[in-house]
């Protein structure tokens, strides 16, 4: 048996020979090409002093797992993301199976009891754990009993559906088309789900462009501002008449007080000038006496 999946024959191996490699591979092989997925592991191994252990990237703080995965070039597209599954994934091995990978499957006594094993491991979907069973079947010749079936469709022969059926160039090349295939049928059933959306917005803006009918009222303000300017002279009118006429009394009163004051005058120097007339009838009398 010789694997074809990483386009390195040193990658290649090292899934074949290690069983926590290959289910690292299997973690990566999402989102980027299946050749960088799987050339992964080994990368990693260098990373980490050419050694791929499970009680190793379990202990190891996550800083520095997401500094190994993130060095260039970077295990995966999402370097820490994947940093951080794996090492979930490593954890689970330690604690459920003393970190001896290999263990998942030798001691899986049937199909459904190795699904249920590997569908548990953090990273797995319902759709990778069938692969993942398949690829034990077909490349590693794992023959737990019922395993065909709990992979289907992967798992049955004669198709080239995933990475377990990948041996070589030709069948790489087959996955590949179909790969494309189910692509090309989901993008063509995308357009058909945004449709809806696309005529909801337009619905939503048009009651909005209405809102200038609100603001008519208020370009009529100015008429409350004419009231104000008319007042204001109204006021300032009776303030400027009223001025000279209390002006005028003042004046006429001085002319008044002093009229009656020059004809008393002269009437009693009047009465003191006849004084001397009596004075001269006594002395009159007093002659001819």
């Amino acid at each position: 048996m010789a694997l074809y999946l990483s386009g390195d024959p040193d990658a290649d191996k090292l899934l074949e020979e290690d069983p926590l490699a290959l289910l690292i591979g299997m973690v990566l092989d999402q989102q980027v090409p299946l050749e960088w997925a799987f050339y992964g592991p080994f990368n990693l191994m260098q990373r980490l002093d050419d050694r791929l252990d499970s009680s190793g990237i379990a202990e190891m703080p996550e800083e520095a797992l997401i500094a190994a995965f993130a060095a260039r070039p970077a295990l995966h597209r999402y370097p820490a993301s994947m940093a951080k599954r794996v090492q979930a994934l490593a954890r689970h091995l330690v604690d459920e199976y003393g970190g001896d990978a290999s263990k998942i499957w030798t001691t899986a006594h049937t199909g459904k009891e190795l699904f249920d094993r590997v569908r548990a491991l953090p990273g797995f979907g319902q759709q990778k754990a069938k692969i993942f069973i398949a690829l034990l079947g077909k490349q590693f010749g794992v023959g737990t009993e019922g395993w065909v079936e709990v992979a289907s469709p992967f798992g049955n022969y004669g198709t080239h559906l995933s990475v377990a059926d990948i041996d070589g160039p030709e069948s790489l090349a087959l996955v590949r088309e179909h790969k494309r295939e189910m692509k090309a049928a989901a993008k063509k059933a995308t357009p058909a789900k945004k449709a809806p959306a696309k005529k909801s917005v337009p619905a939503k803006k048009a009651p909005a462009k209405k809102a200038p009918a609100k603001k008519a009222p208020a370009k009529k303000a100015p008429a409350k501002k004419a009231p104000a300017k008319k007042s204001a002279p109204a006021t300032k009118a009776p303030a400027k008449k009223s001025a000279p006429a209390r002006k005028a009394p003042a004046k006429k009163a001085p002319a008044a007080k002093k009229a009656p004051a020059r004809k008393s005058a002269p009437a009693k120097k009047a009465v003191a000038r006849k004084a001397p007339a009596r004075t001269a009838a006594a002395k009159r009398s007093a002659a001819s006496a």
